[in-house]
């Protein structure tokens, strides 16, 4: 049947006739235009796909009528226009594909035609470790690991790439998913099959939400906390096969931002104090847009940083709408200037570009709550949860109240005559003390924060004024840098902070999740021994977005999350046991005092440098060859064939059965007898405590069958 809609078609240039649209401005129908923007994503995209079948007209009228329709608890369909995949979630998707086609070639069809309808992107970021650290090879020797692990994977994802049409697999070493997505793989604005519309993404990552920072309607797969329109892989499988998502028509909160950031506040600090805030407020299975003049006050990666920590304070999205700021940032980032200035035509057209700045475009809401930004003060979030914020000035005090509070979020139970225990050890022929709340690891981690130049060159600035100033970090201490893209140390190199980094032990040890995801690597043997003979609660200090208890590492009973700066600063400490006003990061070799206000940077200096350095021509040069640049991957010698060639030994790789029996004749479903819960859990039980990302421990069943198998 024809779209019912086809009548509101027409060209957005009328120099090219065959660029066609829907002009949702020509429905004639007041109530757009009160529709929040992420809303109007979910309408423009059903009264596209409108087929009487899949979506009907009555979808469109349930949208369109959101005002009324969002507490009915009512379902509509959705067809994004992109699925992103990364390397663990993505896998199980493309062996469902493969096996597919085996059922095709056995009933006698052509197994070629089995390819994803929706274009999917496939981003190979979760493998790498933090194996060598604090050496100039570090990043080589990691990669060559993480290789060597995972080359059967590897291989059967290249041939993935090669084998289907509409998939693009973004090899290791690239960068992280979120991050990739935003500076390359984004559109904003799609230009597809004769039609401009809406770019939209659903991914098996639950911080796709990273996305809705740039304009792009999009979120993932949830493992921190229950969503009414979460998006598993099965989920994302079937937007690949051209389903669309039946998802609750969603409540949307506005989140207005007024006022302007303190100078000594990143945005980091803003994330958290977001996060807490709305987990104060209950937003879970909802849509929370931003509005309001503070939103003008931000750029795409600050605003990228705040849509990331979306699973983190409950929310399905967290959108912010297009506007001049996103525009500017499509060019910054080397995208085609031709096609930028169509996306905003386009946007103006449709009603989609927002000025922050002029009130009479509020949309309504279902309730409106507000944050002024010149509130927010620096601060961290800790010990076991992100969104247990903690300001920077109380860190010291918060610490020690957890150390005896009852075991729990904010407690570890240590008996207050244990509380100042202290166990000595040496390494590489030093001697040196830990005691409960020494810093042991400490990365600059995660898409959250990579992404953020400001965060990045705040961070670099920093360590070039404690280097001048005599600061070191101590030799145990694990610190690792883990950029979200080439980008940032392209510009951490020209801008000549990255040798200060590299000096305090900051060097790059690979481009991927790392430490944030618990990939953090091996702590030296003697830091090991000493934190478990001593009981002591050792800390984690990273940029992460997840601070699960057992996620970081295991032997990092307390992990905080902190902007990058902070990160330096509390290794720089050796201690999370610290008030910076009162007490000095560290007495330099002359016998001077230096506080933490002596080499903090200015926002005047890191806008300087980053107007400077962060330029168009640094995101064209490295996603230009992100496809060819990995020789590893280059050389990888993936089999050629359309149909992949199962190994019945491999212990990952194998054909599921779900085929089995399949006909050509539609058979009737079964009725499902006997079925029972798996597993129940209480509160803030996660993915990350059932099945962690980290090293499989040597005494599990799964380690003694991986053994027994070679």
């Amino acid at each position: 049947m024809s779209n019912p809609f086809i009548q509101i078609v027409e060209p957005l240039d009328p120099k090219q006739p065959l660029k066609k649209f829907f002009n949702l401005s020509k429905l004639e129908d007041v109530r757009y235009a009160h529709l929040p923007f992420s809303i109007r994503v979910l309408l423009e995209a059903a009264i596209r796909n409108c087929d009487e079948f899949l979506v009907k007209k009555g979808d469109v009228e349930n949208i369109l009528n959101w005002k009324v329709m969002q507490h009915k608890n009512v379902e509509v369909p959705f067809k994004p226009a992109r699925v992103i995949l990364q390397d663990f979630t993505g896998v199980p998707a493309v062996v469902d594909f493969a096996a597919m086609r085996d059922a095709v070639k056995k009933l006698g069809g052509d197994p070629e035609k089995i390819n994803p309808i929706c274009p999917a992107d496939l981003v190979i970021d979760h493998s790498i470790q933090v194996d060598f650290n604090r050496q100039s090879d570090s990043l080589q020797k990691n990669q060559d690991l993480e290789f060597e692990r995972n080359k059967e994977r590897f291989e059967f994802l290249k041939w993935g790439s090669q084998a289907f049409k509409n998939l693009r697999i973004i090899p290791p070493g690239s960068g992280i998913i979120h991050q990739v997505n935003l500076e390359y793989l984004a559109r904003v604005v799609m230009d597809q099959d004769g039609y401009y519309y809406p770019d939209s993404v659903v991914g098996t990552d639950s911080h796709t939400t990273m996305i809705d920072g740039l304009g792009v309607l999009g979120w993932g797969m949830y493992s921190s906390v229950s969503s009414l329109s979460s998006v598993g892989g099965i989920e994302a499988e079937a937007v690949m096969l051209g389903q669309p998502i039946s998802m609750v028509l969603p409540e949307v909160v506005g989140y207005k931002l007024v006022g302007n950031p303190q100078q000594l506040v990143t945005s980091t600090d803003i994330v958290l104090t977001v996060t807490k805030h709305l987990r104060q407020v209950g937003v879970v299975g909802k849509f929370v847009e931003f509005f309001g003049p503070g939103v003008a006050q931000l750029s795409i990666a600050d605003r990228a940083t705040i849509a990331n920590m979306c699973p983190e304070y409950g929310a399905t999205a967290a959108y912010f709408p297009v506007d001049d700021i996103s525009i500017g940032y499509l060019i910054q980032t080397g995208r085609d200037k031709e096609k930028v200035m169509c996306t905003k035509r386009y946007l103006e057209a449709v009603g989609m570009l927002r000025d922050f700045k002029n009130s009479s475009q509020d949309p309504d809401f279902t309730q409106v709550v507000e944050l002024d930004l010149h509130t927010v003060v620096p601060c961290c979030s800790g010990p076991k949860r992100p969104q247990d914020k903690v300001a920077v000035s109380d860190m010291k005090k918060d610490f020690e109240t957890c150390l005896g509070a009852k075991q729990g979020f904010k407690g570890f139970q240590i008996a207050p005559d244990r509380h100042n225990s202290i166990v000595k050890f040496n390494f590489e022929g030093c001697d040196f003390e830990l005691a409960h709340g020494s810093v042991v690891i400490a990365a600059i981690t995660s898409c959250t924060n990579t992404s953020n130049p400001s965060v990045m060159l705040g961070a670099g600035l920093l360590a070039k004024k404690a280097v001048e100033a005599g600061l070191t970090v101590k030799p145990y201490i694990k610190t690792s840098l883990s950029p979200g893209s080439g980008v940032v140390t392209y510009y951490l190199r020209e801008s000549g902070v990255m040798r200060y980094l590299s000096q305090l032990g900051f060097e790059v040890v690979g481009y991927g999740c790392m430490t944030c995801i618990g990939n953090s690597g091996p702590l030296p043997e003697s830091v090991v021994e000493a934190i478990t003979q001593g009981d002591l609660v050792a800390v984690g200090v990273l940029s992460g977005n997840r601070n699960f208890e057992g996620r970081v590492h295991p032997n990092t009973r307390a992990n905080y999350l902190a902007s990058p700066p902070l990160v330096i600063a509390y290794a720089i400490a050796g201690t999370i046991r610290i008030d910076f006003e009162k007490e000095p990061l560290g007495i330099n070799a002359s016998g001077k005092k230096i506080f933490l206000k002596d080499i903090w940077p200015t926002r005047n200096e890191i806008q300087a440098v980053e107007r400077q350095f962060v330029i168009p021509g640094m995101f064209k040069e490295v996603y230009e060859k992100i496809e060819t640049v990995n020789k590893a991957w280059n050389a990888l010698d993936a089999p050629s064939d359309k149909l992949y060639t199962w190994n019945p030994k491999s212990t990952y790789i194998k054909s599921p059965p779900f085929f089995d029996g399949l006909t050509l004749a539609l058979q009737t479903p079964k009725t499902i007898e006997d079925a029972y819960v798996l597993l129940s859990f209480g509160d803030s039980v996660t993915t990350d405590h059932i099945s962690p990302a980290g090293n499989i421990a040597r005494n599990s069943p799964a380690a003694r069958y991986l053994t027994s198998r070679g």
